[in-house]
């Protein structure tokens, strides 16, 4: 607006042909800054609609599953997980947050038949570890301490990886509402599996399935994830197992993205380099939390395939970086992934097909080199 003022008194006048062009330059802005504040409204608006669009399907969604899916688990487990568009495109869509966590409970199930009292005990039990551990590091060496050490003295390193986890939401740090609370379940679970121990990792595990479900229904549900094939063989350090698990996921690697894979080879980048992290804590550190949840939401649905497809659905999508990568950025990007959007990602697992060469699926692909 200071265009349209007049000189100092101290300068020459403005002459009616510069105070015209001053003039004209002035309603051009306005009129700029009138077209700016249409768009800005305009996308206001399609935002709004959308997020309304979102929150209409999210409301439906929820409906369905706490009328119709929720209270006849048993059997509309089968109808959920069946290869019909309708229930696979609810299942790829998203869990509401509402019914993430029962379904995840559900899905993941309690076949090791742990009761909220055994918890209870367990978390008792790691507590008195802890303080017995405490008062024999003060009135031993450290030598004889160490030699007395066994796998369930892990609990003692949980604490270290907490602060680690999920440090953006500041809930789980010291003096946070859950820190204490996370911190009881993977003592438990050292407790109730002490020739598992304390693996970094599980605490992402633990915490995710915290952040939907109470702390005995996430210790249940964190056992039973943790017992399955797969998680076992990468917590259990078991090399023979993950060394099956890598060369599976290369099968289809290969299949999916040749090129990559090729290049790979030639920078000597193994699948033990990126893939340990990402199944370990099931893509909750590598990905952002949204992101995972999606991830969670169908390895409910396809297990652990899903994991491996996952995996190979990053890599199709950092596919033209990568190529133009030397071995060590190539190994920092997949370490240290950029944030993306759950959309992006899932147009490139949707395009993954877990059918390798044979017509040999996963499971086909892993029973056979298992027997190998």
């Amino acid at each position: 607006a200071l265009i349209l003022e007049h000189r100092p008194s101290n300068l020459p006048k403005k002459s009616a042909e510069e105070s015209e062009k001053h003039r004209l330059e002035y309603e051009k802005m306005i009129q700029r800054a009138r077209r700016n504040e249409i768009k800005d409204a305009q996308k206001r608006n399609r935002t709004a609609k959308e997020l309304r669009k979102h929150e209409e399907t999210v409301a439906s969604a929820s409906t369905k599953w706490t009328r119709d899916i929720l209270p006849n688990w048993e059997t509309m487990v089968v109808y959920c997980r069946r290869n019909t568009a309708n229930t696979r495109t609810m299942w790829w869509d998203g869990l509401p947050p509402s019914v993430r966590g029962k379904v995840w409970q559900l899905s993941i199930g309690n076949d090791l038949n742990i009761t909220e009292e055994l918890y209870g005990i367990l978390v008792a039990r790691s507590h008195e570890k802890l303080r017995s551990m405490h008062e024999t590091q003060s009135s031993c060496s450290e030598d004889t301490v160490s030699l007395s050490a066994d796998r369930e003295n892990s609990v003692d390193l949980i604490r270290l990886d907490i602060s680690r986890t999920f440090h953006n939401l500041c809930i789980f740090q010291e003096g946070g509402p859950y820190h204490e609370v996370l911190h009881d379940i993977l003592g438990a679970y050292v407790c109730y599996r002490p020739d598992v121990g304390y693996v970094q990792g599980m605490s992402f595990v633990a915490a995710m399935l915290l952040l939907n479900m109470e702390p005995a229904k996430a210790f249940i549900s964190f056992a039973n994830l943790l017992n399955q094939p797969c998680q076992l063989a990468f917590f259990r350090l078991n090399e023979e197992m993950m060394k099956i698990y890598f060369a599976a996921f290369e099968v289809f690697f290969e299949e999916n993205l040749p090129q990559l894979f090729a290049r790979f080879k030639q920078h000597n980048l193994t699948p033990d380099m990126y893939l340990i992290d990402w199944v370990f804590t099931m893509f909750s550190k590598a990905l952002s939390l949204d992101v995972a949840s999606r991830v969670w939401d169908m390895y409910c649905r396809d297990g652990e395939e899903f994991l491996f497809k996952t995996a190979i659905g990053i890599l199709r999508l950092h596919e033209p970086l990568l190529l133009t990568m030397e071995f060590i950025h190539a190994a920092q990007l997949l370490t240290r992934l950029p944030t993306f959007t759950h959309h992006k990602l899932f147009v490139h697992i949707n395009n993954v097909t877990m059918v390798s060469h044979g017509n040999r699926r996963w499971k086909d692909v892993l029973a056979l080199l298992s027997r190998d």
